[in-house]
């Protein structure tokens, strides 16, 4: 029993703690931020004022996580987020494949449980911020509401990863919040601010269920009358739940800082009123028996503060996709602004205009340029408003985290502020550290001196050379324009041969489309067209290059669509060959092409992407592709890049249980072994909400042994379903060799690896 007596005043208890680094906010960057530096033995203290992790991906918001893939919906080949992020995804995948909101809350909470150096605080606010020099943060206050219990934390280095920017905002730290004017970075894009206005609205989702009996509702008083008016219920259709109402939207112009509250309730109030619309204008019959099954209680929030670093992303990196001396991170969903409106806009739900691939974000864009020893990760970043619309989504906001959680760790191993890491002598051993990790830094290829693999004569029992992709039975109509997308060497001139089958007589036209630069995918340049005539039935085509590529490239042969006409399917899927269409997507506003108006600094260009479910066109290529060696593992690169390098060992697709030996001419000592598989980078991955068809990707190699130069099996692997496997032994082996042999996913993949990386 406790019994206190009156006393004139009493003070919460109080628990000091002390680490070397310190994260406030547990969204997905946050949540990176943090794992990464903890991995790397520092002592972190993950600050949430939230009861679970994710931000907007959580369960009290229900976004899903998205990045550069965009629904799979741009000109991104290969673009899902590497590192702790894809990581993250894959078992995500494997756990949790139909999208439940729920497994992903206990899937980042058991990652960062996992971490014996981080101390997670749950529900806990930070409410004030002390700095031990004027330019300097020494520690920060935080009160947990559930617990009574307020906490002193205190550490060397910061990250702000709250969203709002809390710590940098009363640290003192310039921040910018709305638009800028088109003419302060020469963004063409910018919003006019009168009309489209200054700031991205908050969204409140909700859902529904079939509960079996005709259910009534009687809305609350504050509920909107007129949603039939809504300029934005023409978007609403039955069933439609949780982020795909992303346009119930509300807040733009006003403070989303300070009335957030008042924004929620005016979401509130939009949601109840549009579920009286449904279930009793008479406009939705089938809805008797649906039910409001669920209601966000907080809003996702798009956009509030931005910190200035001492680089400011602009809409020309993005378009130009500019590679920066410190580039650490990328992005890849369109530049995407809101009508301030929202909901009651006239304007369309969203403006997006994509760039032809993925671009680069600066080290620069991650730290205060004012406060010595503060970090930014998420959405607060320093970017322009215009960029800001691309690089706010939260896996590139994850993936921006990783890299703070880096460079946290060589910042505090070396004594060095933020931004002593970005000179131009230092930040090499940031970009190096993240890309040992799976990060996959646009078109930087660094030597991993420490990586014994360097050294070693490779050798493979197989080596894929693809010359024909068999037909599988299936035909598929030549419904959209289709292209098979395929690595070709500028040394060759290659012959195609396909079959076709057409209902009548007809006409076929193949083109061959390529890219302009190696800095995306996007087939930006006509090489050839020919039409053939085709008579009724099956008949043979062969479409015969007229001359050789000006560089290695990765090509698009091109079947333009004819309702008439067939082409044959392959189920053989091999790393680095894809099937793309020209269809339309409109939930990212791709609609075959991009038509750019002149006056906005945006390209023009078609959109050619693939399926779900993977496939090939069932053909015959002379010569036979030869893109696929085992000396791919050498380069460094960790997935196809747009100068038509695969950058993977294939083996051939009926070697089933491939080998591939490393082999050193003198003893090595081994103590970690990391490998790089083929997590089908392609694959957007949704976190939630989306049905995935399979708990693992197609080219994962799931079963995997290793062998010593004496045949000792040193380690085995049976139910892989990760893309980056660390073996540590727990004592170093000596040996001349290294052999490892896979069993292939399946009859129709062969073994794919991108990498073998060997540390001491």
């Amino acid at each position: 029993m406790i019994k206190k007596g009156f006393e004139s005043n009493r003070s919460n208890k109080t628990i000091q703690l002390n680490g070397d680094f310190i994260v406030v906010g547990g969204g997905l960057a946050g949540v990176c931020a943090a794992i990464v530096a903890a991995r790397e033995n520092l002592r972190v203290i993950l600050v949430q004022d939230r009861p679970v992790l994710g931000g907007n991906a959580s369960s009290e918001v229900r976004l899903w996580a998205l990045g550069a893939t965009s629904h799979m919906g741009n000109n991104n080949r290969w673009s899902r987020e590497g590192g702790l992020i894809n990581e993250i995804l894959l078992d995500n995948l494997k756990r949790n494949k139909d999208g439940n909101p729920l497994i992903f809350d206990t899937i980042l909470l058991e990652k960062v449980y996992q971490e014996d150096k981080l101390t997670l605080l749950l529900n806990t606010a930070v409410y004030e911020t002390i700095k031990s020099e004027e330019k300097k943060i020494g520690s920060v206050r935080a009160f947990n509401s559930q617990n009574s219990t307020s906490y002193h934390l205190s550490a060397p280095y910061f990250c702000d990863a709250s969203g709002d920017g809390i710590v940098g905002f009363q640290a003192g730290a310039s921040f910018r919040m709305g638009a800028e004017t088109a003419e302060e970075f020469d963004e063409r894009f910018a919003p006019n601010i009168e009309d489209y206005g200054n700031l991205l609205g908050h969204s409140l989702y909700f859902y529904s269920k079939d509960a079996g009996k005709p259910i009534t509702y009687v809305p609350p008083s504050f509920a909107i009358k007129n949603a039939a008016d809504l300029p934005r219920i023409r978007n609403y259709q039955l069933h439609e739940h949780g982020c795909r109402l992303w346009w119930v939207e509300y807040g733009g112009r006003l403070d989303t800082v300070h009335q957030s509250e008042d924004i929620k309730f005016e979401l509130w109030k939009v949601i109840y009123g549009i579920w009286d619309y449904v279930k009793n204008s008479g406009k939705y019959p089938e809805a008797e028996n649906l039910t409001l099954e669920w209601v966000g209680t907080i809003p996702g929030k798009r956009e509030s503060r931005r910190f200035e670093g001492d680089f400011i992303l602009t809409q020309k990196d993005i378009v130009e996709q500019r590679d920066h001396y410190d580039r650490v991170s990328f992005g890849g969903w369109a530049m995407d602004l809101h009508p301030a409106d929202g909901v009651y806009s006239k304007h369309n739900s969203c403006t997006q205009w994509h760039s032809k691939g993925v671009y680069s974000i600066p080290y620069r864009c991650y730290y205060s340029k004012d406060i010595d020893n503060l970090f930014l990760a998420g959405r607060i970043i320093s970017t322009s408003h215009v960029a800001f619309g691309s690089s706010r989504v939260m896996l590139t906001c994850a993936h921006g985290g990783q890299a703070v959680g880096k460079a946290a760790a060589l910042c505090h191993s070396n004594q060095w502020s933020p931004r002593t890491l970005a000179h131009q002598d230092n930040i090499s051993k940031l970009q190096l550290a993240l890309n040992r990790d799976g990060q996959g830094i646009p078109r930087l290829d660094l030597f991993d001196s420490e990586d014994l693999s360097s050294s070693a004569t490779i050798s493979a029992t197989s080596e894929l050379e693809l010359g024909k992709m068999d037909l599988d039975g299936e035909w598929m109509p030549l419904k959209d324009n289709t292209a098979q997308l395929l690595p070709l060497a500028q040394e060759h001139q290659y012959t195609f041969k396909i079959s076709v089958k057409a209902a009548k007589r007809t006409k076929l036209t193949v083109k061959l489309k390529s890219n302009s630069m190696d800095t995306h995918f996007t087939p930006d340049r006509e090489m050839q067209s020919t039409t053939f005539e085709i008579g009724e039935g099956v008949q043979h085509v062969q479409f015969d290059m007229n001359r050789k590529l000006d560089k290695n490239s990765f090509v698009y042969l091109c079947f333009m669509k004819n309702s008439d006409l067939s082409v044959p399917c392959s189920k053989e899927l091999y790393s680095g060959v894809k099937l793309v269409f020209q269809k339309e997507n409109p939930a990212v506003s791709n609609f075959g092409t991009q038509d750019a108006p002149d006056d906005i600094g945006v390209d023009s260009f078609e959109f050619w992407t693939p399926q779900r479910i993977h496939k090939n066109i069932a053909l015959e290529i002379e010569p036979a592709l030869n893109s696929f060696s085992f000396e791919n593992l050498k380069n460094g690169y960790l997935r196809p890049t747009a100068n038509g390098q695969v950058n993977a060992w294939v083996a051939k697709l009926e070697d089933t249980s491939p080998k591939l030996t490393l082999k050193w001419e003198s003893e090595k000592s081994i103590g970690r072994v990391r490998l790089f598989f083929d997590p089908d980078y392609d694959n957007a991955l949704e976190s939630i909400l989306k049905v995935h068809h399979e708990p693992v990707t197609n080219f994962l190699v799931e079963r995997y042994r290793v062998y010593d130069d004496r045949n000792n099996m040193i380690f085995a692997k049976e139910d892989n379903h990760q893309a980056i496997n660390d073996l540590y032994l727990d004592d170093a082996i000596t040996t001349k060799s290294l052999t490892f042999e896979f069993d292939k996913p399946n009859e129709h993949v062969p073994v794919s690896v991108y990498r073998i990386a060997l540390y001491p």
